[in-house]
């Protein structure tokens, strides 16, 4: 199939389960740092249930409207992995993913999920993706942005802006079909330690969505 544009958006959160025991300030400083805390190496029991590659972060709800003061930006923390994917507009299939910590920022994965042999320039994302940077990647590769565009702090977007960001709206959009589906009909939760089982697990669910995403398109083609 061609692939006709490609679609990201904001990546998904999956916390980890089981309970999160705090760590201490020094234990924090050593896990940031890419160290194994000393009280840990003497306790491979303690260390086999420790995350060291998780992170926090707060997953939030809308924005408040600036116009609406007295509204409240509801934040949830969450201990975990995060999915970075890329689909195309016209099948919704997943086309690459990336996993990262939670706390890893959603831009800087725009590299790790376009594909030079997309067949189409359109790239659709969300405000996070949104940088010099990025759109610079995407000039010099050939592709269009259509990123949504970002509001300045204390300034409202502009009539054109508001009208762009609302067509692609309804492009991106597609691609929380497949969040939806993956949290809600598929269950998708990370029940592993480290990185690699954790990009693993992610990465089994995304190729399971295809399979199920596949399987309904053959319906799709079958006669009544």
């Amino acid at each position: 199939m061609g692939m006709p544009g490609c679609v990201i958006t904001q990546s998904q959160n999956f916390q980890t389960s089981g309970c999160v025991i705090r760590n201490s300030e020094d234990e924090k400083r050593d896990i940031k740092a890419g160290k194994v805390p000393e009280e840990w190496k003497d306790n491979p029991h303690k260390l086999a249930q420790k995350d060291t590659d998780a992170r926090w972060t707060l997953k939030r709800g809308k924005k408040p409207d600036p116009a609406k003061p007295k509204t409240v930006e509801i934040a949830v923390p969450v201990f975990g992995y995060k999915n970075h994917i890329s689909t195309d507009v016209r099948h919704g299939f997943i086309r690459s993913f990336a996993v990262s910590d939670a706390a890893a920022h959603d831009g800087a994965r725009l590299r790790d999920l376009v594909r030079q042999n997309n067949t189409a320039s359109g790239v659709w994302a969300d405000t996070a993706y949104r940088s010099k940077k990025n759109e610079v990647y995407m000039a010099k590769r050939g592709l269009n942005s259509k990123v949504h565009h970002r509001r300045n702090p204390g300034k409202p977007l502009s009539e054109m802006q508001a009208k762009a960001n609302a067509a692609r709206s309804r492009i991106r959009a597609r691609i929380e079909h497949v969040f939806a589906h993956q949290k809600r009909r598929m269950g998708v939760f990370v029940r592993t330690i480290g990185m690699a089982r954790a990009r693993f697990k992610i990465g089994m669910a995304n190729l399971a969505y295809n399979f199920q995403r596949f399987v309904w398109h053959q319906g799709r083609s079958l006669p009544a």
